[in-house]
C-alpha cells in the first residue's frame, strides 16, 4: 500500500516512517485511512489515490498524547485536495478538542490543480483551525519537502517550523514563476532552502540537519512545553508532581558572578548565564541562527517550564534592531498565551541606529515588543545583568510594562545612555574651547560624575524601578522562589474593549 522505495529514492523518509520515528513505538493509530479523492476531473477517477495523500492520526510522544499528520508524496505528489485538506482539519480539531499538540509533517506539491476551487476550499478549512487553535494547544510544522504556495500559509499560522538541510524548501512563488515575472533566476534551495528561514526570513523556529534530528528535536520540545493552555504558571515535566518549596533545597551557583567581565565594554555569551540559571541540559533554544542579538527559548527551573529572553553582549553588543523585536515579540506572545513564566535576562546598550533600521521601520518592530511585554500577563521578572539604557530598558521587561519583579545585579547600569555619551552631549560645549589633556581630564571627571549619579542600580532601586539588587549566584533561587509565590497570580481587570491593535 505504501510506496517507500519512491520516497528512499528522492533521500527522504516516507510519510509512514517519520510517524513512526516520531511517535513512541506502536503509539500510532490512524484515523481516516479509508478517505480518498471525491473528483472525476482531468484524467483522474474517484477513489484513485489511497488515503488522499496525507496519513492522519493520534499517538504519544514521552507520553504525552499528540494528533499528528504526515503528508504522502508519493502519491500524486502529496498535492492537496478537498478531502485531503479535510482530513488535516479534522485532525486539528482534534488535537483543539483533546487539549493535546498537533504536529504536521508538510511534503506537498501544493494545491491539486485538478480539483480547481475545491482544492483552495481545503486550504481554507485547515487555516481556519490553524486559527482557531493559535494560543490554545501549540502546533508544530515540520517541512520535510516542499511546501509552497498557499501551502505556505499553515505553517506559517503555527508555533514553530523546522526545516531540515537538503530537504525543506518554502517558498509562496517558485523559481520558474520568479523568471517568468521578474526575469530573475534563482534556484529553490536559494529562494526557500533550510539556511534561508532560519537565518535571513526568520520564518524558521529549528534547523536540523537531517530527518531523524529533526524528530528528535521536536521530542524534546513537546517534554519542556505544556500540551494546552492552563490558568495555571506551574509546567511541570510529568502530571501530578508537585515544585518543592521555595525554601527547601536552596544551592547558589558561584560560577555565575564571574561571568561578567569587569569592563562594561567587553562582551560575554549569554548561554554561560541562561545555563547556569536552568536545570542541567534543559534549555532548548528557538530561532538560534535568527536575530542573534537576542536568545530566546525554554528551559526548566527546578522541574518548571520558563521562557527566557535575554540580550546576547557576545553578537551586536545586545542591541535591539527589527528582526530581535520580531522574535522576542513573538516569543513572548507564546509563552503568555500558555502562561508559561517570562524570565528575561537584560544587558541591552539600546536600540540599533541608523538609516537602514528606520526605513526598516525599527519604530513599528520596537512597539511590537513594547506591546508584546505590556500585553503579558503570565509571571513576568526581568534581572538587569549590566547595560538597561534608553528606551531599550523600558522596552526589556521594565517595571513600567509590569512586570511582577525587576532585579538587578550589583553590575547593572541603567541610564539614559552610556556614560561617555552623556558626557559629549551634556559638557560637549564646555570641552570645545579646551586643549586636549584639559578636555580629557575634564571629559573623564564628568564620565565617573556621571557613572556615580546616574549608572547604579541602587538609584532606580530607590525610585521602585527595581525590587532588588541581589547577588548573581543568588538568582536561580530568587527566581524560582518568585515563581512559586506567584503560581496563583491573576491579572487585574483592565479596560473592557474588543481588543487592541498591535503595530504589525
Amino acid at each position: 500500500m505504501y510506496n517507500m522505495e519512491k520516497q528512499h529514492k528522492l533521500g527522504k523518509l516516507h510519510a509512514l516512517e517519520r510517524i513512526c520515528l516520531l511517535l513512541d513505538k506502536d503509539s500510532f493509530r490512524e484515523v481516516g485511512s479509508n478517505m480518498t479523492n471525491l473528483e472525476d476531473a482531468f484524467n483522474i477517477k474517484k477513489g484513485q489515490f489511497p488515503y488522499d495523500g496525507v496519513i492522519t492520526g493520534y499517538g504519544t510522544i514521552g507520553g504525552q498524547k499528540v494528533v499528528i499528520y504526515s503528508e504522502d508524496f508519493t502519491v500524486i505528489g502529496g498535492t492537496l485536495g478537498k478531502q485531503h485538506g479535510i482530513k488535516i482539519a479534522n485532525a486539528i480539531k482534534m488535537a483543539i478538542e483533546n487539549r493535546c499538540p498537533v504536529i504536521g509533517i508538510n511534503d506537498s506539491g501544493g494545491a491539486r490543480i485538478q480539483e480547481g476551487v475545491n482544492a483552495l476550499a481545503g486550504y481554507g478549512e485547515i487555516f481556519y483551525y490553524n486559527t482557531m487553535a493559535s494560543g490554545y494547544i501549540p502546533q508544530i510544522s515540520i517541512i520535510a519537502g516542499n511546501c509552497a504556495g498557499g501551502a505556505v500559509y499553515s505553517p506559517g499560522i503555527t508555533d514553530f517550523i523546522f526545516v531540515i538541510n537538503d530537504i525543506s524548501q518554502m517558498f509562496v512563488t517558485g523559481p520558474k514563476v520568479i523568471k517568468s515575472v521578474t526575469n530573475e533566476e534563482i534556484s529553490a534551495s536559494d529562494l526557500g532552502g533550510a539556511g534561508v528561514h532560519a537565518q535571513r526570513s526568520g520564518v524558521a523556529h529549528f534547523h536540523m540537519p537531517t530527518e531523524k534530528v529533526c524528530f528528535e528535536k521536536v521530542r524534546e520540545l513537546i517534554s519542556v512545553i505544556p500540551p494546552c493552555y492552563e490558568d495555571g504558571c506551574i509546567h511541570m515535566k510529568q502530571k501530578g508532581m508537585t515544585p518543592k518549596d521555595y525554601n527547601e533545597d536552596i544551592q547558589f551557583n558561584n560560577d555565575l558572578a564571574s561571568i561578567i567581565p569587569a569592563q562594561n565594554n567587553r562582551s560575554y555569551d549569554i548561554h554561560d548565564i541562561i545555563h547556569g540559571i536552568v536545570d542541567e541540559g534543559s534549555f532548548v533554544e528557538v530561532q538560534e541562527e535568527f536575530a542573534r542579538n537576542v536568545v530566546v527559548g525554554f528551559g526548566r527551573i527546578k522541574g518548571i517550564a520558563i521562557g527566557i529572553v535575554s540580550n546576547q553582549p557576545n553578537f551586536m553588543a545586545g542591541v535591539l534592531d527589527c528582526d530581535a523585536s520580531d522574535k522576542s515579540a513573538r516569543f513572548i506572545r507564546y509563552c503568555d498565551a500558555f502562561n508559561i513564566p517570562i524570565i528575561t535576562l537584560t544587558d541591552v546598550p539600546g536600540f540599533l541606529p541608523g538609516k537602514d533600521q528606520e526605513y526598516k521601520g525599527i519604530i513599528r518592530h520596537g512597539a511590537k515588543l513594547l506591546y508584546a511585554y505590556s500585553e503579558a500577563t503570565t509571571i513576568k521578572i526581568n534581572i538587569i545583568l549590566r547595560k538597561a539604557y534608553g528606551g531599550a530598558y523600558i522596552a526589556m521587561s521594565s517595571k513600567h510594562l509590569r512586570s511582577d519583579f525587576v532585579y538587578a545585579w550589583p553590575s547593572a547600569e541603567i541610564a539614559v545612555m552610556g556614560a561617555d555619551g552623556a558626557a559629549d552631549i551634556l559638557y560637549g560645549k564646555q570641552m570645545k574651547n579646551l586643549d586636549p589633556a584639559q578636555k580629557a581630564a575634564f571629559r573623564q571627571e564628568k564620565i565617573d560624575e556621571y557613572n556615580e549619579k546616574f549608572m547604579n542600580p541602587g538609584i532606580a532601586a530607590m525610585q521602585g524601578y527595581v525590587d532588588e539588587i541581589i547577588k548573581p549566584e543568588a538568582t536561580r533561587e530568587r527566581i524560582y522562589g518568585d515563581i512559586i509565590m506567584l503560581s496563583n497570580k491573576r491579572s487585574l481587570a483592565g479596560v473592557h474593549k474588543k481588543h487592541g491593535n498591535i503595530p504589525l
